[in-house]
């Protein structure tokens, strides 16, 4: 809906959601997708935090910035996903307009956020093989938690400003977002106005979404790897690469996505090829970071094991 406000512009109070509506008879298949993949990161990113809570042995800088991230994959997610599972059962999905530049800013926040994190995880790394024996006392509990601090405030921050602080005007009859959420650069397509400025706060969260967190991590996978080859035995090397290895994959995949996604030429003919791979990003890549982690990582298979252990023990007993 619109209201006219005059010179050919309007005030929006709605957008109108696409999504895959051209293919009506998917959306049932769409929604199985969507709601199997929102449960699946709930339970796996819930269940990675309550882990690490309750076992005093991963009470240690890996697994609480590994909580860290998988608190953002949560909130990534039920910011999109739970609308999008709706909207599959719609005809005409819309969304209000404050709705929508709420959305686009948390989805911002948690995209910087995750690859702050993606960067804090490959730096603990590098201290931990390069630096073994004084890591205890450069990564502190203290230290990790004015760090973590520091990141989400100054994100929120980053992501508020490019959206907030530039007012922008829709033209009339261009509230059509050519997308199943609301995607950053599928709303700026639709303004009317001089975006110059936004697209300028646009491209310097992008910098810090993308090329400075990724160098960050490049550079210390780098340290990391000069550092396991001065290691003398073959085990130790193997010991030492098999503690990046779940964060590597992660890195990989996210930014893989990432890339595909932001940093390849625009066209018409790849529209709904986007919204297939923003499915990934969005909604896969979080599902899996907690079958990454878990799957790779013998401690947290044991607290696992010792929590369905007293719960079975529980149940036994009542």
């Amino acid at each position: 809906m619109n209201k006219l406000r005059g010179d050919n512009y309007t005030e929006v109070t709605e957008f109108i959601l696409v999504g895959f509506s051209h293919q009506p008879k998917s959306q049932i298949i769409f929604f199985c997708i969507f709601l199997h993949l929102y449960l699946g990161t709930v339970v796996g990113n819930i269940l990675i935090i309550m882990v690490v809570w309750k076992e005093p042995r991963l009470h240690t800088p890996m697994y609480f910035f590994l909580c860290n991230l998988s608190f953002v994959d949560l909130c990534s997610t039920t910011t999109n996903v739970p609308l999008a599972l709706v909207n599959c059962l719609r005809d005409c999905p819309t969304i209000p307009y404050n709705d929508c530049y709420a959305q686009m800013t948390i989805s911002l926040f948690c995209g910087i956020t995750e690859c702050c994190l993606l960067a804090i995880m490959a730096y603990d790394r590098f201290i931990a093989i390069s630096n073994p024996l004084h890591y205890t006392l450069i990564m502190t509990m203290r230290a990790c938690f004015q760090i973590t601090a520091t990141m989400w405030i100054s994100n929120f921050l980053l992501a508020l400003l490019p959206v907030v602080t530039v007012p922008v005007r829709f033209c009339a009859g261009r509230n059509v977002v050519n997308h199943f959420v609301c995607e950053v650069e599928a709303v700026l397509k639709l303004v009317c106005s001089d975006t110059t400025v936004s697209e300028i706060l646009m491209w310097l969260s992008s910098f810090f979404i993308l090329p400075l967190p990724f160098l960050f991590i490049l550079l210390s996978y780098i340290r990391i790897v000069v550092a396991i080859l001065k290691i003398p035995s073959t085990a130790g090397r193997r010991k030492a690469f098999s503690t990046c290895g779940s964060h590597l994959t992660v890195v990989t995949i996210y930014y893989g996505t990432l890339i595909s996604i932001y940093l390849k030429p625009q066209n018409k003919d790849r529209k709904d090829q986007d919204k297939i791979i923003f499915i990934f990003y969005g909604i896969v890549s979080p599902m899996m970071n907690p079958l990454i982690y878990t799957l790779r990582n013998k401690d947290v298979i044991g607290a696992l094991r010792k929590a369905a252990g007293k719960t079975t023990q529980v149940r036994l007993s009542v």
